[in-house]
């Protein structure tokens, strides 16, 4: 697989490097140079293959030029054993649950795999790396379960200061390690923009190999394209057009959608559902981009303002607004939209959501309630609703939503983590020390 950067069609790298890389020296994204079709007979049989024969065929097929079959399927069986199955909640609307994984958020797709590939390329080289991610809640909890006690692997997380629910703060500071968080007195954006800078930086990189386990690392892209193909596979039979909802907040969970759309899944409409940091449904209405600084929503993961995978999204349509906007619509909801759809479904159905799944719900309702077409409408449920339990017990009128074991045990342990501002001096100094 060759990519090339976002910025500089003719500023390439190979898979191992763009992996390692994160960003390209330019600060564009990379993106595949040319992205593969899955073959006929293997969508004509989808209905018949567990998750990881889906992931394994969709890795061969974007991978096999870099890395053999046979380890190609070693990495997807050490990454994966954890499902994402789709439930149906109402007529015609069924939801992807992808909090199966450990860290019981979407995120577990992309680290796990992401931890994997890194550790496969590592033995071969025999390097040792430093990754550095920012996160809005879930990527922390999810990446440093991921790579907890990965030989060779260092891993420093960056998360917003009261800007998390609890149970994701403890999942990203208790596990110690080869895993540090600091806790920056700041917003997503803030975070992000350190990492950022962090990786243009000529003295730490010259100190340290300098890697990333957010959405704009190309690693954890091609994992999360894999459960599209997989909830594909459980409504194929229903026989009527897909549409996915995408709760979406930096936009690598739709982009990876639109990988698997271009390697030639049947897709017949997204919809990119945010909160009120609602950039990207503005441009699909004007086709105008205009990044805002986030707003701090109860979808929290999701508060992001100029979000980083936009130029893959766009990307995929030659930047072309008016082929974006044929394949793709956009809404955006309120806290107060998003609490009544918790609690209307959950008093209509039973099912409970967190509230990036309401926002995801309410989009898929939103576009079926417009297009008046009839199709097999998929929401994506991106965590467990117990990682939001003071939201979700608000929201619901309860204070008895039942917690999983895995995750009331975080509560009783202590967080560690080191205060940062959003100075980049400090940071560096930090990293440099």
């Amino acid at each position: 697989m060759i990519l090339y950067s976002t910025k500089n069609q003719n500023l390439k790298a190979t898979l191992e490097e763009a992996v390692f890389r994160s960003l390209p020296p330019d600060n564009g994204l990379y993106m595949p140079e040319a992205i593969p079709t899955v073959s006929g007979a293997f969508l004509e049989n989808i209905d018949k293959l567990s998750f990881n024969e889906i992931a394994f065929e969709v890795s061969k097929t974007l991978l096999s030029d870099d890395i053999s079959d046979e380890d190609i399927r070693m990495i997807v069986e050490r990454a994966f054993d954890f499902d994402a199955p789709v439930v149906s909640v109402e007529p015609h609307m069924h939801c992807l649950e992808l909090f199966h994984g450990p860290s019981m958020a979407f995120k577990d797709f992309g680290a796990r795999f992401m931890a994997s590939l890194m550790s496969y390329f590592l033995v071969k080289s025999q390097k040792e790396i430093r990754i550095l991610v920012a996160t809005s809640g879930d990527t922390g909890g999810a990446v440093a379960q991921g790579f907890h006690n990965v030989p060779g692997i260092n891993v420093t997380i960056l998360y917003p200061s009261g800007k998390v629910s609890d149970i994701q703060e403890k999942q990203l500071t208790t596990l110690g390690g080869n895993v540090t968080a600091l806790e920056v007195n700041g917003t997503f954006d803030d975070c992000q923009a350190l990492v950022k800078k962090a990786f243009l930086d000529a003295e730490l990189n010259q100190k340290y190999n300098l890697a990333s386990a957010n959405s704009i690392n190309i690693s954890r892209l091609i994992p999360q394209s894999f459960y599209y193909f997989r909830a594909y596979a459980q409504v194929k039979d229903l026989g009527l057009p897909v549409v996915f909802s995408v709760p979406s907040g930096n936009f690598g969970n739709l982009s990876a959608g639109l990988l698997a759309y271009r390697m030639g899944l049947p897709v017949s409409h997204f919809i990119a559902t945010t909160n009120r940091n609602n950039v990207v449904p503005n441009y699909l209405e004007t086709g105008n981009y205009h990044p805002i600084p986030s707003v701090e929503t109860i979808s929290n993961a999701m508060d992001v303002g100029n979000p980083s995978n936009f130029v893959r999204m766009t990307r995929f349509f030659g930047d072309d607004w008016e082929r974006v906007k044929k394949d793709i619509s956009g809404f955006w909801f309120d806290d107060k939209q998003t609490k009544t759809a918790m609690r209307e479904v959950r008093d209509r159905t039973g099912y409970l959501m967190c509230p990036h799944t309401a926002v995801a719900y309410l989009g898929l309702k939103e576009y079926m309630n417009f297009t008046k077409q009839e199709v097999t409408g998929v929401f994506l449920s991106t965590a467990h609703y117990a990682k939001f339990l003071d939201v979700v017990e608000g929201a619901l009128g309860t204070k008895d939503v039942e917690i999983p074991l895995r995750l009331s045990e975080l509560l009783s342990k202590t967080k560690e983590a080191i205060p940062m501002s959003t100075d980049f001096e400090d940071f560096k100094a930090y990293l440099l020390s």
